[in-house]
């Protein structure tokens, strides 16, 4: 089974994140119900596996952390094949993702060695953009580089299936673990 583990975005994120999507006349918009910053991608995993995946995580506190949008990025080079919201890696995010590596580990699942670049992918541009789709891209980002939202908390950690499909990527969250409210946070309020 096509696995990762995921955060959900807080509602208060969405609205500037669907505005970029919209903003965008080419490529494949992420769905809305789609979005989320991946901690792991685990990738194909047997059950066996993912059952001690979920003992390891059930079993550990967790730290809380905040999400925060910090401007847009494209992956793929000069021919973006994605547009990305960057999400700050703030250090209560930075120590869930070390937390969620070591249970990985600790399950015995094998996890790529990449840089952690915390990101919302938003929209997918396929092969890759090129001359005029490359030149309406460009212009509708423009103005939107300096992206940025508030500190918004995030409340779960998901364990997620995924299953690959022509018109794109369907979801099946297969646990979900609550997360704590991170240091410093107002009881009742985020931000």
């Amino acid at each position: 089974m096509r696995c990762f583990l995921a955060l959900p975005l807080p509602e208060a994120l969405l609205p500037a994140l669907l505005a970029v999507q919209e903003a965008v006349p080419v490529g494949r918009a992420v769905p809305e119900e789609n979005l989320h910053v991946t901690l792991a991608f685990l990738g194909e995993v047997g059950e066996a596996a993912l059952q001690e995946l979920h003992m390891e995580l059930e079993g550990q506190a967790l730290p809380g952390c905040r999400l925060r949008v910090a401007g847009l990025e494209s992956f793929g080079g000069r021919s973006p094949r994605l547009l990305a919201a960057e999400i700050a890696a703030e250090p209560g995010l930075v120590a869930l993702h070390g937390r969620v590596v070591r249970a990985c580990r600790a399950a015995g699942i094998e996890l790529e060695r990449r840089r952690f670049r915390p990101h919302v992918t938003l929209v997918r541009f396929g092969a890759g953009l090129r001359g005029e789709a490359m030149a309406r891209f460009e212009r509708a980002v423009a103005g939107q580089v300096a992206l940025a939202t508030g500190a918004e908390e995030a409340e779960e950690l998901r364990l997620v299936a995924s299953t690959l499909t022509p018109e794109g990527a369907v979801y099946e969250t297969l646990a979900a673990y609550a997360l704590p409210p991170p240091p410093g946070a107002a009881v009742g309020g985020t931000g």
